[in-house]
């Protein structure tokens, strides 16, 4: 029978799938570990003036799906004016059938705008208007309430003074926001701004960084700050994973190299992010943070394109290099120290699905469920397809009522949909489990599985 355009049943194909998702999950809060929203502009309540503001005015996801369109560069990051981007957004919505986009923005509109009708070129004057009029009653604080948001943990520099979530603290949201450690730009010793990166550090601790014990040092006072302000998490994205054994001596050798602004070789870099990286490990165990690792991705790949908008804006490439072996090396370098924290496993690859769970059930240790895990789907794979071969491989391989679930990885007020989305997945992915007799129809083995996956894991994961 054909379905209600998003109704009730969306991306539930069973009675049993509906039933599981209303009962157990829908009303649930969201606990979003992972996401790139501004913390700044929560502490100001920031108010968007338009729907574009909020919808187009950082998503390189919906960047890239124009461009492919062959929507000119004036209407995605240009100088045209915000309803000309918006007209452009809604001339490509009814082409992006099967695509998330098209059902997150569609979730979006629903949940925070009650439009029910899709965007289209016909629609698009009438849902802006009306979006924008729903705008004016609509700070982002009240965004993150409507949607049950229970802690946002954002993304943060290490040497970013927390001024925002210093003042989020205080009170004014009903999330509590706590800052997640980033120290990519540290990571990234190969880069040609390496050691105005190194000043910038120097200047917010007010200590001059010119070896690596003094660099150690530093980031373990750093990390304290961040301790002081609530955080919880640690994340990394890298390029490739690290793994090349080097003393201190070598580390600090090629750290000078680089604080001359000399490039070191490939396989220093490899060295100087290895010690680095089972050192800031080492620092994470000892506060019971989540390291979280994000791997994978070809980043800035078209280089007109980087020189003229900058990163992050949607010319990125899911990358091909092998990662089992380095990273086994790496997790097992940190156990035998007695330094690997809870950790989070995130492969731009799909393909790594089966690699990640295997490599996580070699370190394991009891007291904490899924101590090493494969994160949820991401990236090129958040889709219906790659949620539903993630839940697969990681029931397969690992445990998944052990699984922490869904996080935005967003920097859009209107994202936590996406929790939505990968709720009625996972319902349907149970239901059919169940429909099967694969699993039983028991309910407070369905309420433990479900529950534990969309809310509870998270929170006794990441001690919030």
């Amino acid at each position: 029978m054909k379905k209600t355009f998003m109704g009730k049943d969306f991306m539930l194909g069973s009675e049993t799938a509906v039933r599981i998702y209303e009962q157990y999950a829908r009303s649930l809060p969201i606990i979003d570990y992972h996401c790139h929203i501004n913390p700044g502009e929560i502490a100001e309540n920031l108010r968007y003036r338009n729907i574009a503001g909020v919808w187009l005015g950082g998503d390189h996801y919906k960047w890239r799906a124009m461009r492919i369109n062959g929507v000119p560069e004036k209407y995605i990051t240009g100088d045209a004016d915000d309803y000309e981007k918006f007209e452009a957004w809604a001339a490509t919505m009814p082409k992006l059938a099967g695509s998330p986009l098209y059902s997150w923005s569609h979730l979006e509109l629903q949940r925070f705008f009650q439009v029910t009708e899709p965007l289209s070129p016909a629609t698009c004057k009438k849902i802006w208007e009306h979006c924008n009029s729903v705008l004016k009653d609509l700070p982002v604080r009240e965004m993150i309430r409507r949607s049950n948001v229970e802690v946002i943990i954002t993304t943060d520099d290490p040497a970013d003074d927390l001024r925002a979530h210093a003042l989020l603290a205080k009170g004014g949201c009903s999330a509590k926001v706590l800052p997640g450690f980033r120290p990519d730009k540290l990571l990234a010793i190969e880069s040609p701004d390496f050691p105005k990166y190194i000043e910038k550090l120097c200047a917010a601790c007010g200590q001059e960084i010119r070896s690596f014990p003094v660099l150690k040092s530093v980031l373990s006072s750093r990390i304290a700050y961040f301790a002081e302000h609530g955080c919880r998490a640690s994340d990394h994205g890298l390029s490739t994973i690290p793994y090349t054994p080097c003393s201190e001596e070598e580390a600090d050798r090629i750290l000078k190299l680089a604080l001359a602004g000399k490039t070191p070789q490939p396989a220093e870099c490899d060295a100087y992010r290895t010690a680095l990286m089972l050192y800031l490990a080492e620092e994470y165990t000892k506060r019971d943070w989540v390291m979280e690792i994000h791997y994978g991705v070809l980043r800035n790949i078209n280089t007109e394109a980087f020189r003229s908008l900058g990163p992050d804006t949607g010319f990125d490439a899911a990358g091909d290099a092998p990662a089992g072996t380095k990273l086994a090396a790496l997790l097992n370098a940190m156990e035998e120290r007695k330094a690997l924290p809870k950790t989070i496993l995130f492969s731009i690859k799909e393909s790594d699905n089966e690699l990640l769970n295997t490599i996580a059930g070699s370190f394991q240790r009891p007291g904490t469920a899924g101590r090493v895990q494969q994160g949820a789907a991401w990236w090129f794979n958040d889709t219906k397809a790659g949620m539903a071969n993630q839940l697969r491989a990681y029931s397969e391989l690992s445990v998944l009522g052990t699984f922490t679930g869904m996080l935005t990885d967003s920097r859009s007020f209107l994202s936590y949909a996406r929790h939505e989305y990968f709720r009625r997945i996972f319902c349907n992915f149970i239901a059919d489990l169940v429909e099967n007799g694969e699993y039983p129809e028991d309910e407070a083995s369905l309420a433990l599985l479900v529950k534990g996956v969309c809310y509870d894991n998270a929170k006794s994961f990441f001690n919030v």
